[in-house]
């Protein structure tokens, strides 16, 4: 039977567990003391990362677990998971179905005063969120500007730490999701007067929600051809590692910390390779096609029993692809020595809040304009980052396969 935990460890990370577990068993004390009866608050916590925060937040037992998060049916099934999976779930745990900019959020949190640990999940996360002036808007508008006034809030009430995830996109970023990534860290950390900011960078998280190897075994379920771009590398984490990382930056960080896994150049992968094993495990062997229209034609024999899978392997056309991935910039300071799989990025100056606050304000006014564009919203996210070089190619990946 196909095991996917498995799979990951031995063809995606090549790990047999967790890189992150001689951090998280030296530390054990010290996130005993610090999440041990404490209220925390998870924003998108239905999430593949948001959720495995959770698991690896729970055997620290927190007093209350608040999770909020749009999604109501995998809300639910997160609560089923926890449930039925044996989890330390505290007496005070309240999922709630709804959007954290929201007024309902508002009035949950003030009625609350406010949360011990606040860790935010929610965020657009796909580079192919930018094929249109209104994806970019929606992406913006979750990624920076409701985030800035979720920290308005926080402000009022301040928690012992807040997290936000970063994402690796966010260094020397050529899409506009790794820029609004870039600009949340500059939003959180203008905060940081006020209440202590931590965040991580790091890479794919195998099989998450949403990904393309997840969209592997969807097309395998549906015996539809499989698709992937042969030319990007990418690291990857597992979805535990990804909630430990979030784990041990929100709680081990100081103020201004961005943490990542250490990671070289060897560990990457290509998701072409992973679509060929993929298929390896499921009893299949991939057939190579020239197109998109040539492997949809030839799945059709998968309904007749067929064991050779079509496949589309093409190098990547699409606007805000980069060939590689780096966790830290040039002019970034490092250190490497606190912990055992684990960088942080320190030193970190506190930004001008009201000069953050300035673009989150010129942002907002120009999709207030009907004729506004993609490339004007770039032009002004470019004049803010200066490092901000943006690929663009006019194709989207939403109108590949």
């Amino acid at each position: 039977m196909f095991n996917l935990t498995d799979f990951i460890n031995t063809y995606v990370t090549k790990r047999p567990g967790s890189m992150f577990r001689d951090d998280v068993d030296a530390y054990r004390d010290e996130m005993e003391a610090q999440i041990g009866g404490n209220s925390v608050l998870v924003i998108g916590g239905a999430g593949s990362i948001g959720s495995s925060f959770i698991k690896a937040v729970l055997p620290f037992k927190p007093s209350e677990l608040y999770i909020v998060d749009t999604n109501e049916n995998a809300l639910t099934e997160l609560t089923r998971d926890l449930r039925s999976g044996g989890s330390l779930v505290p007496e005070v745990f309240v999922p709630y179905p709804m959007d954290y900019s929201s007024v309902t959020f508002k009035h949950v949190f003030l009625r609350h005063r406010g949360f011990d640990i606040v860790a935010n999940f929610s965020a657009h996360k796909h580079v192919r969120s930018e094929k249109d002036i209104y994806s970019v808007e929606a992406l913006l508008r979750n990624n920076v500007i409701n985030a800035g006034g979720l920290l308005e809030q926080l402000a009022d009430c301040p928690p012992r730490c807040y997290f936000c995830v970063s994402t690796d996109k966010a260094a020397n970023p050529v899409n506009l999701m790794g820029a609004s990534k870039r600009i949340m860290e500059d939003l959180i950390f203008s905060y940081s007067e006020d209440f202590p900011v931590k965040t991580a960078r790091f890479a794919n998280v195998a099989f998450s929600n949403g990904s393309l190897p997840a969209g592997f075994l969807e097309r395998l379920s549906k015996l539809q051809p499989l698709s992937a771009p042969s030319d990007i590398r990418r690291f990857f984490v597992s979805p535990e590692e990804s909630g430990q990382i979030c784990m041990l930056s929100a709680i081990l960080g100081r103020n201004r910390e961005i943490f990542f896994p250490k990671l070289d150049e060897g560990q990457m992968m290509t998701f072409d390779a992973i679509a060929v094993e993929l298929l390896k495990a499921y009893g299949y062997k991939a057939v190579k096609c020239g197109s998109d229209e040539e492997a949809i034609a030839r799945a059709a024999e998968l309904k007749h029993g067929g064991r050779m899978y079509p496949v589309h392997f093409s190098p990547s056309d699409t606007s805000g692809e980069k060939a590689f991935e780096e966790f830290y910039t040039s002019s970034e300071t490092v250190d490497e020595q606190r912990f055992k799989a684990l960088g942080v990025i320190i030193d970190k100056t506190a930004p001008d809040k009201k000069t953050v606050h300035e673009l989150i304000n010129v942002l907002d006014c120009a999709f207030e304009k009907p004729s506004v564009t993609k490339e004007e919203i770039v032009r002004i996210i470019s004049e803010y980052l200066p490092d901000f070089k943006h690929a663009e190619t006019g194709k989207s990946l939403d109108g590949k396969m």
